[in-house]
């Protein structure tokens, strides 16, 4: 494995380049050491544009990515089509176009057809998740649900997800089945949450069967992924990105 970039195990047609960043082999100091790709926290705007620079040469990327401004929220757009990049996800029937969203313990989701034509990004944290930023993303694809391939990237697990009673009961107001996503916590009165057992099934209710991934934890795995609730919030991003090749 390359730890500069994840590449999912799923069974994505050939034409699709996705993955995850790592935060290994940046330029970035102290908190945000060395690889943070995100403009909004307060590492140095200089070092954050050459670890992006870096990352285009990584991954030889035929366009600079979209970068979106996210908000925990459910506003998925189209790209390149559609300027407002105030959103949470992003979808593109265009080739050489690649989506992004950062993450740094919310759940990063990569899609694409099985026909390799079509993908999308989606950053996926609690709130997004009971908003239906997945739901926007899947509705917003041409693709039928059965010819979707989904990749759950780098997320916090949830043995390090404490929250409380009323993000509990916000998803089981939304979906019965969402409790079994729950345990009870040492703490009184917390719970502890399965952000890739929420997304796999609300995936699920969508019609969405193929679905790889899951595999990490950006708490526990300091030495690869940066983590918002681990580092009290002063932290980097990591970047997850998908595209599918084409005619330039």
């Amino acid at each position: 494995m390359n730890l500069s970039f994840i590449v999912p195990q799923w069974p994505a047609p050939g034409n699709i380049l996705a993955g995850v960043t790592t935060r290994k082999n940046g330029v970035s100091l102290g908190a945000y050491a060395s690889f943070n790709l995100g403009d909004h926290v307060l590492d140095n705007p200089l070092n954050v544009a050459q670890n992006r620079q870096q990352l285009q040469t990584l991954l030889n990327l035929p366009k600079e990515p979209h970068w979106l401004t996210q908000v925990h929220g459910a506003e998925a757009v189209l790209l390149p089509q559609e300027q407002e990049r105030t959103a949470d996800a992003a979808l593109t029937r265009t080739p050489n176009t690649v989506c992004v969203v950062m993450t740094a313990d919310c759940l990063p989701l990569l899609i694409c057809n099985k026909q390799g034509t079509e993908v999308a990004a989606v950053h996926a944290g609690w709130k997004g998740l009971a908003l239906g930023v997945i739901e926007a993303a899947i509705i917003r694809m041409r693709s039928k649900p059965q010819d979707l391939l989904v990749w759950l990237g780098p997320g916090i697990s949830q043995q390090h997800f404490e929250v409380g009673a009323e993000v509990l009961n916000t998803f089981v107001g939304l979906h019965a089945e969402h409790k079994q996503a729950f345990v009870v916590a040492d703490k009184a009165g917390l719970y502890r949450a399965n952000l890739y057992v929420i997304a796999r099934q609300k995936l699920a209710i969508l019609g969405v069967k193929d679905v790889y991934g899951g595999d990490f934890c950006t708490y526990a795995q300091e030495d690869l992924f940066y983590s918002h609730r681990r580092d009290n919030g002063v932290t980097g991003r990591m970047a997850s990105l998908i595209y599918f090749k084409g005619a330039a």
